[in-house]
């Protein structure tokens, strides 16, 4: 991880820690395990965090923030992200957050102990990258900051179906 990247992730661990944002995700994590609980066929629920829900300042890259629960004893399954850089962090729980970089799977397993170095909480993907979240026995709960809005944040999927090669959608509207 180079010296920018590190920097980026300090400022957004620091305003994730914040006391103020706590009851706030909080909150929101409550409504995203409810619509896990809803729908138990989804590996994911998720929900956008306001960004002037954090009291400290964010690096001015980022337009976006969400928790993201991952269902427990799952792959939520190849996606990335085309117009946006991910930087997650493990917020509760623990899992392996994979990666696809050239040509095969990269595990980074991650957890939530705050003691541990950021290296360990955190995870940066790039653009194009193909990501999954491979979840142990119990739901992992992460927050996620995106270089893309709400609403312009794309998801791609594989599909192995028809002239397509990824199937497109937002989180935004979604369920």
């Amino acid at each position: 991880m180079d010296q920018e990247e590190s920097r980026i992730l300090e400022a957004l661990d620091l305003a994730v820690r914040a006391e103020a944002i706590r009851p706030k995700i909080e909150a929101i994590v409550a409504r995203v395990e409810q619509k896990l609980r809803e729908s138990p066929d989804d590996v994911l629920a998720w929900e956008p965090i306001p960004l002037d829900c954090y009291t400290d300042p964010l690096p001015e890259t980022i337009r976006s923030s969400w928790v993201f629960i991952l269902r427990a004893n799952t792959t939520t399954g190849a996606e990335r992200h085309p117009n946006s850089h991910q930087r997650m962090m493990s917020y509760r729980g623990s899992g392996d957050f994979q990666t696809w970089p050239a040509g095969k799977w990269c595990s980074h397993l991650l957890t939530s102990d705050p003691t541990a170095p950021i290296a360990e909480r955190w995870i940066s993907i790039p653009p194009h990258v193909w990501h999954q979240g491979v979840v142990p026995g119990e739901h992992w709960v992460v927050v996620s900051f995106q270089t893309a809005a709400e609403h312009e944040l794309i998801e791609e999927r594989p599909v192995t179906e028809g002239p397509e090669a990824v199937r497109q959608r937002k989180y935004v509207g979604e369920s």
